[in-house]
């Protein structure tokens, strides 16, 4: 993994990435997955996918099917766009704000997915998922994209 801060704004406005070639290739693989999820599932049938489209009206259903039925088609295609722009460039060692942006709610909505299959709560740790855990490898990962998503707010911030 990368070294220091793996974003970092420039003085020209954009945004150095210091990713190396296997956290590149993690993130170059996930937004598929996630663009698979989008089109496959939907927040009735998975729970994370409820995570990604949480109720607008949590007392009031018939406003939340009303909400539902006239953003959440906008919502996917914000989502889908944005993966398309973080495939574009994943690659890439400078980025644009806009850029980021897209990186930003790429990660952080694998990042709420998979806290969601892993059941993650304020109170879970390391102690939870030992080595010989089979999820050990999906809490690392979890982890990493906490880390990335903390890494980008705090560039965007600067």
């Amino acid at each position: 993994m990368a070294r220091g801060d793996p974003v970092r704004r420039t003085r020209r406005g954009g945004y150095e990435i210091r990713l190396d070639a296997r956290e590149r290739d993690v993130l170059r693989r996930l937004p598929d997955q996630l663009r698979e999820l989008l089109e496959r599932e939907d927040p009735s049938s998975d729970p994370a996918m409820a995570r990604l489209y949480p109720p607008a009206y949590l007392d009031d259903p018939i406003r939340n099917l009303e909400f539902e039925g006239m953003a959440g088609d906008d919502l996917t295609k914000e989502r889908l766009a944005a993966i398309e722009r973080m495939n574009a460039t994943v690659d890439a060692e400078q980025l644009s704000e806009d850029d980021l942006l897209a990186w930003l709610s790429v990660t952080n909505d694998l990042r709420l997915v998979l806290g969601t299959r892993l059941e993650i709560t304020e109170e879970t740790s390391d102690a939870d998922f030992p080595p010989q855990d089979p999820r050990a490898g999906a809490f690392a990962l979890y982890g990493y994209l906490t880390w990335l998503v903390d890494a980008i707010v705090r560039a965007l911030s600067a």
